[in-house]
């Protein structure tokens, strides 16, 4: 969500301040200015987290007659320079690129930390005839079953073992399944449920070797990804598995370009409306105008398109998102159809970018690392906390400690603006 700024000398009208200069630059671009670089300061009326607050840094980078690959270059080579100025040390270029689909398969996130091993393991296939009903009733609903092996725990206690349960719930798991690997023995909390056969193929299909513990999920994918995310990153801390002194740069491209929303019953922007998709699925783009699948199918075309988008990770942190943006009114149009946008509402939110792109827009893109993410990564930070490294960061609830911001503003100015307070729900 945007702030919301009433003007008093337009009463009941206002500006809302950037969450990024987007549509601005690729106006620029459209004018013929054909390479833009700002740090720009953002806001977004969101809850804060240890890695963003509601104002921020961007270095905002933009440009004309460039592809994915021209973009990317251009970053890999500014980090480089970065990491040998600030840190003295080298990085290896080309940049390891990962897809989404790649990312979440291996890892369970879109931001991975690859500075040690735990990844995700398919069961689903070994998994799917046992007596087992957590797992036969989630596969059977559409769900997976996966795993990580965390090595040299496999004599963990079951109060340690339901910590990591408890952990795992709060994403939305059911449960843990364990399967401990000794010297002579299997032991396991649902060890009854299947043959000794299926818990060494298990074993197998891990890599466990003896005195390792395979932690395992069952439910939806989401479910599945988000519980052993955490739980994977949660071991390597337990296990003392991160290599601090390590700076792994990767990049994550081909990102879903829609994303369905239950509850509208339609698709979303994954990110935004305003990239491309990927040229190789527009073929898909257009099929899903006349697809007689469900929306929610996750073989509807409109949820296999990839945007023409790329994310920048380092050490599990997003430092940088970009994309190669639509430059053509006829696709952007058809792009704010799929999210189900009003044409006569783009045209009122939208209408200056989309004249612009009449004149003959030339091919653009860009990218904008998160300077106060750059900074705090460099500056050694390893829970990525930006408040560490802003002068008078808001708190988790976005107020500021030392004004105490917002306060309340007297119903005079209100007036002023031509608004009028409403009573709060508690207060009615």
């Amino acid at each position: 969500r945007e702030y919301v700024v009433p003007v008093r000398s337009h009463p009941g009208k206002g500006f809302v301040l950037p969450q990024s200069p987007q549509i601005c630059k690729q106006l620029l671009m459209v004018g013929g200015v054909e390479k833009y670089f700002q740090i720009a300061k953002c806001f977004r009326d969101e809850s804060a987290r240890a890695d963003r607050q509601p104002e921020f840094t961007q270095i905002d980078i933009e440009m004309s007659f460039v592809g994915q690959d021209d973009v990317l270059a251009l970053t890999e080579r500014l980090f480089a320079h970065l990491m040998r100025e600030v840190k003295g040390i080298e990085i290896p270029l080309p940049f390891p690129r990962l897809t989404y689909a790649e990312s979440i398969s291996k890892y369970g996130s879109d931001k991975p930390d690859t500075r040690f091993g735990l990844e995700l393991v398919e069961l689903t296939d070994l998994v799917a005839d046992s007596q087992f009903k957590v797992f036969t009733n989630a596969i059977a609903a559409g769900g997976q079953v996966k795993a990580i092996c965390a090595p040299g725990v496999a004599a963990y206690s079951r109060k340690e073992v339901d910590e990591l349960t408890e952990l795992v719930k709060r994403f939305g798991a059911r449960g843990l399944a364990t399967f401990a690997r000794g010297e002579s023995e299997i032991k396991s909390n649902v060890a009854k449920f299947f043959t000794e056969e299926q818990m060494n193929a298990i074993f197998e299909r891990t890599g466990a070797q003896v005195g390792d513990l395979v932690l395992v999920v069952a439910d939806k994918p989401s479910v599945v990804a988000q519980s052993l995310d955490f739980l994977r990153r949660e071991m390597a801390k337990r296990l003392s598995l991160v290599d601090t002194n390590k700076f792994n740069f990767l990049w994550i491209v081909d990102t879903p370009m829609f994303e369905y929303d239950k509850e509208k019953d339609g698709f979303d922007a994954t990110h935004h409306p305003f990239c491309l998709p990927n040229p190789e699925d527009m073929g898909l783009f257009e099929e899903g105008f006349t697809s007689e699948l469900p929306k929610g199918d996750p073989k509807h075309p409109h949820a296999l398109v990839r945007a023409w988008l790329y994310d920048l990770v380092l050490n599990g942190f997003e430092l940088a998102s970009g994309s190669i943006r639509c430059h053509r009114r006829e696709i952007q149009h058809r792009i704010f159809d799929v999210i189900g946008l009003d044409k006569e509402v783009a045209q009122e939110r939208f209408g200056f970018m989309l004249d612009a792109f009449e004149y003959g827009a030339p091919p653009h893109g860009g990218i904008a690392p998160g300077f106060d993410r750059v900074v705090t990564l460099l500056a050694g930070i390893q829970d990525g906390n930006i408040r560490e490294v802003i002068p008078f960061p808001k708190t988790s609830g976005g107020t500021d400690p030392l004004t105490g911001a917002p306060t309340a503003i007297p119903t005079e100015r209100w007036t002023e603006m031509g608004l009028a307070e409403l009573p709060r729900e508690e207060e009615a």
